[in-house]
C-alpha cells in the first residue's frame, strides 16, 4: 500500500537478507536490492509490495543511477556481503580489497547517496554485521577487519545524523545458516550441521524489532548467538 513505509534491502536474493524481506513485508513496501535478477523476481512474487532493485553495489556509477529513482526511503537495510577467508600470510592485497569493496565502501557509497531521503523521513539505517566485527580470530583478518570496518562506520553515521533523527542499529549475528555459512564451513572442511546455527528467520526477527521500535526507542546495537545444541 502506497501509505506503508518503504524499505530496501541489500543482499536480498538470499540467506539474511531474504529473510529480512519477509519479515518486513507486513508493514512496508520493498526494494530488494541485489545482482541475481531471477532470484529477486521471485522474491518479489512471494511478497506484497515488494520490486526488484537490481544492482551491482561496486559499481558507482550503476548505483548512482539505480539511486536517482528513489524518491523516499525510510528504512536502509545493508545485508549484502562477502567473506574471503585466509590466514595473513595466505591473504594477497585482492582478498582485502574485495571484503573492503562490498562490506564497507559500497556500504558506505548506497547510504551517502541516500541520506537525502533518509534525512526527510527521519529514516533508520541497519547494517548487518558479524561476531567478527566485535572479536576477531585467526583466519578471519580481511573479513574481521571489514567488519570492524562498517562498525566503526555506524558508529560515526549514528552520532552525526542524530541531529537528523536518523537511527542507526548495527546487527552482530553469529554463525548463521545461509550459502556463505556452508562455504564458509566447506573452506574450513568442516562437516555442515545446519542445527548448529541461528536461522536466518530468527537474524530477521531482531531486524524487525529494530525497526519497529516506539519513536523514543534507538535500538543501536544487538548481538545474536546460536543457542548451544544440546
Amino acid at each position: 500500500m502506497a501509505d506503508q513505509p518503504l524499505a530496501l534491502v541489500t543482499g536480498a536474493s538470499r540467506g539474511i537478507g531474504a529473510a529480512v524481506a519477509h519479515a518486513l513485508a507486513p508493514t512496508h513496501r520493498l526494494l530488494l536490492g541485489g545482482r541475481d535478477e531471477s532470484a529477486l523476481a521471485e522474491l518479489a512474487g512471494e511478497l506484497p509490495d515488494a520490486s526488484p532493485w537490481v544492482v551491482d553495489l561496486t559499481d558507482p556509477a550503476a548505483v548512482e543511477a539505480a539511486v536517482a529513482g528513489i524518491g523516499g526511503l525510510d528504512v536502509l537495510v545493508h545485508s549484502a556481503g562477502v567473506a574471503r577467508l585466509g590466514t595473513i600470510e595466505d591473504s594477497p592485497a585482492d582478498v582485502w580489497r574485495d571484503n573492503f569493496e562490498v562490506n564497507v565502501v559500497a556500504v558506505v557509497e548506497l547510504t551517502r547517496l541516500l541520506l537525502p531521503v533518509l534525512r526527510a523521513a527521519h529514516g533508520h539505517v541497519v547494517l548487518i554485521n558479524s561476531g567478527q566485527g566485535l572479536a576477531a580470530r585467526e583466519g578471519w583478518g580481511a573479513y574481521a577487519a571489514s567488519k570492524f570496518g562498517l562498525r566503526a562506520f555506524a558508529d560515526v553515521l549514528r552520532a552525526e545524523e542524530a541531529a537528523n533523527g536518523l537511527r542507526v542499529t548495527s546487527v552482530f549475528p553469529g554463525r548463521t545458516d545461509t550459502e556463505m555459512q556452508q562455504a564458509v564451513v566447506a573452506g574450513e572442511g568442516g562437516d555442515y550441521d545446519p542445527e548448529k546455527y541461528l536461522r536466518p528467520d530468527s537474524v530477521a526477527a531482531g531486524v524487525r524489532t529494530a525497526v519497529l521500535a516506539s519513536p523514543d526507542a534507538h535500538l543501536t546495537e544487538l548481538t545474536l548467538r546460536p543457542r548451544p545444541v544440546r
